[in-house]
């Protein structure tokens, strides 16, 4: 039995990344002697096993019969194995001793930073977004006939055979490369953004007022939005309330652009059918829910006043999910400094933290004893309004009001 190391580790190691989980592949053994050298079986169709010791994984070699069918067995090599991987760079193996194998000149696309296609690739259309998530986490360019194939496959319609589950997968974890902007830029190049995240893809080409948005293209403005929450966070949640904080601007009536009154109501249900169709997990919807209908808010908060502002805590939760706000601020501000020009000092989150801070700790414990039922909540919520005007008398002018001349921005 032979056993080498591949994948992304191999890929890793000689880019000299971080390159921590070991996946092996076994050539020359069956599934009966793996289980008798106390290996563990994961896997039915194409079985995987646990190391007893490591609980690394390592699955038996696999390659094609004469149908072209997957199928494996003692007798298949390595270079078959490799063979049916998507790209030249993840098809390079490693033995035991640190020697490379690489039939297919992965090394030289490593040195040369470029994402090449195997003949496999077809076989699983999500290798679209798994191109366009290593161009953005590696930093890598496309080959063009790698480019060519993938924009075949999207316009032949493959991308609609996925599993939604897969597609969140894949998307989640481009969320959290260094450059989610570069996974939206490809998939677009790619004609795949349409396909998986159509009310992204729409927002290119609607114009926004000049006046806060220099870029004026809402998609552009998308684009640098999620650069500047890159900057802030590596909380895949808060970047993806903001890749979906303004899909409500591609709806306005075009009479009306480039302004887009409302569009952070009408954000909302796309927001919910976004996450529906590709069944992306509750907590991730809560807050882009609240992104798109709160963002313009936090912008203005200087102008609320106190029953407005705490109605607005209210309904963001803040004072049972603080984490949650704080995240929601964030992607604010990644959507007020994501334009062109200057960038502002988002004093109006500023703003909102310090009066969350001063009404956090009301509670039940300070209503009147006599108040009871529906009435407690009213009254706790009488105390915080009381508690932010108060706020507000004691700042002076210039607290709460620094800009620069871009203007209130994110509107």
């Amino acid at each position: 039995m032979d056993a080498y190391l591949v994948g992304g580790f191999v890929r890793d190691r000689l880019l000299d990344r971080p390159h921590n989980d070991r996946d092996w592949v076994v050539v020359g053994s069956t599934p009966e002697e793996m289980l008798a050298r106390g290996f563990q079986q994961v896997g039915r169709d194409f079985p995987v096993f646990l190391h007893p010791r490591s609980k690394e994984e390592y699955a038996l070699a696999r390659g094609r019969d004469t149908d072209g069918n997957l199928t494996t067995g003692p007798g298949i090599s390595l270079d078959e194995d490799l063979a049916r991987r998507d790209l030249t760079i993840n098809a390079i193996a490693m033995d035991r001793e640190g020697r490379i194998i690489d039939p297919f000149h992965g090394r030289q696309d490593l040195e040369q930073r470029i994402l090449r296609h195997l003949p496999s690739f077809s076989d699983d259309p999500l290798r679209i977004l798994r191109l366009a998530r290593l161009a953005a986490g590696l930093d890598f360019s496309i080959a063009e006939e790698t480019a060519t194939l993938a924009r075949n496959l999207t316009e032949r319609g493959d991308l609609s055979s996925l599993a939604p589950e897969r597609i969140w997968q894949e998307l989640r974890r481009a969320l959290c490369t260094p450059s989610p902007r570069r996974f939206v830029e490809v998939l677009r190049e790619l004609g795949a953004l349409k396909a998986i995240l159509p009310e992204v893809d729409a927002l290119f080409g609607i114009p926004q007022p000049e006046k806060y948005h220099p870029e004026i293209d809402t998609g552009i403005h998308v684009l640098m939005a999620l650069d500047r929450v890159t900057e802030l966070t590596t909380d895949p949640l808060v970047r993806f309330a903001v890749l979906v904080h303004d899909l409500g601007k591609a709806v306005t009536p075009p009479e009306y652009w480039p302004s887009h009154r409302g569009h952070e109501a009408l954000g909302v249900p796309l927001v919910d059918r976004v996450c529906r169709r590709l069944r992306i997990p509750e907590h991730y919807r809560k807050l882009a829910r609240k992104t798109s209908r709160y963002h313009l808010m936090v912008h203005l908060a200087l102008e609320l006043k106190p029953r407005t502002l705490a109605k607005l805590l209210d309904d963001l939760d803040a004072w049972r999910a603080p984490e949650d706000f704080e995240r929601f601020l964030l992607a604010c501000q990644s959507d007020a400094q994501g334009h062109k020009g200057p960038r502002i000092s988002l004093i109006p989150a500023d703003y909102l933290r310090r009066i969350h801070t001063l009404t956090r700790d009301i509670s039940a414990r300070d209503v009147p004893t006599h108040i009871h039922g529906k009435q407690i909540g009213r009254e706790i919520h009488q105390l915080r309004c009381r508690r932010i005007a108060t706020f507000r008398k004691q700042c002076s002018p210039g607290d709460f009001s620094r800009q620069d001349d871009s203007g209130a921005g994110g509107c």
